[in-house]
């Protein structure tokens, strides 16, 4: 079963442990372990030939070494995904043995530079060997490590003749993590394939992933209204949650009550109710640097400069959360463990 060092919310390594490493890479997965993280949160997306490829978006310039590589000038492109019209490079425009040559770069260089002495060091990952990460980590550990699965752009693709969640299963099969459903959590920002895997009978728990406005890329449902993120975790949202999902993952925002100035003065009362109606309640992203940070907590005006996280953490992880997503996992178990 899923462990935890002490009592306290799950600390979950966001992408690895992305404020030490470039995110999604193996070194930042292998870090996040040794940092204390109880799981990761693997991102997925697919190839061309059908791979489930570990990347935030499937759109790659801004994480890999794909717009320096000449071969791969041509297939440059726009597109249109989940509402948003973006020009680059698409993992579902590879095959994995082109994308296997590909190298990892730091997202954020401006507020993590740092990390960029790392770029171009190690491959990008399929899921299959971030579940192999797990596996030794927590051989080596002596307790069992989760992972966190997260499901990108599944109407997207679905529209692309791809479907994400029956890959997810086959790999899971192919991988023996079928059989762990006490590590796994499934997650998406879209409810219609966390359906269809329950339907499935995958052996996960399944999160419903908020943004704090907008609305899912899949709504609406059939046979209901379109409805909001905002709506999903009002009262009436989160019991319609209860029956069809295990939990849900929110913005950190979602958790601070802010005065008239927008200052945080406390958490909010959306755990409370979540649980009320069975639902577990994780949140993204816990950041150190100011840019990441309620106003309340800077340090100063220079944004990447880390703040004042342990008051602010410490204020998330009062809400009751039962999981924090965090980028430097050592500062989430501190948190987590106070």
């Amino acid at each position: 079963m899923l462990t935890q060092e002490a009592a306290g919310p799950l600390v979950i390594g966001h992408r690895g442990a992305p404020g030490y490493r470039p995110e999604h890479s193996e070194a930042a997965y292998r870090l996040a372990f040794e940092l204390g993280a109880d799981a990761v949160e693997p991102d997925i997306v697919i190839s061309r030939d059908g791979v489930l490829v570990v990347r935030h978006e499937n759109e790659i310039s801004g994480t890999t070494d794909v717009a320096e590589r000449p071969e791969f000038a041509d297939r440059k492109t726009t597109k249109v995904v989940d509402g948003d019209r973006l020009t680059g490079w698409f993992t579902e425009d590879f095959d994995w043995a082109e994308l296997a040559t590909l190298r990892c770069r730091e997202r954020l260089p401006k507020t993590r530079p740092n990390n960029v002495a790392y770029d171009g060091e190690e491959p990008i990952l399929r899921l299959r060997d971030v579940l192999r990460i797990v596996d030794e980590a927590s051989a080596a550990g002596d307790r069992d490590l989760g992972v966190v699965v997260e499901i990108k752009h599944a109407r997207y693709y679905s529209d692309q003749g791809f479907d994400i969640g029956a890959l997810l299963l086959a790999e899971l099969a192919a991988t023996d993590w079928e059989s762990r459903p006490e590590r796994l959590v499934i997650e998406s920002f879209e409810l219609g394939v966390l359906d269809r895997l329950r339907a499935a009978g995958v052996a996960a728990k399944l999160v419903f992933l908020a943004e704090r406005i907008g609305a899912p890329a899949d709504e609406p449902q059939p046979g209901a209204p379109k409805r909001s993120f905002g709506w999903y975790k009002s009262d009436d949202g989160l019991a319609l949650l209860s029956g069809r999902v295990d939990g849900i993952s929110v913005a950190k925002g979602d958790l601070l009550r802010l005065n008239a100035l927008g200052r945080a003065v406390g958490p909010t009362t959306l755990v409370q109710r979540a649980h009320e109606r069975g639902l577990i309640v994780y949140t993204w992203t816990l950041r150190p640097e100011n840019r990441y940070l309620n106003i309340r907590f800077h340090s100063s005006l220079r944004l990447a400069e880390w703040g004042d996280w342990q008051a602010e953490f410490a204020l998330i992880v009062q809400s009751g959360v039962d999981g924090i997503f965090v980028d430097h996992p050592d500062l989430g178990v501190a948190a987590a463990r106070r």
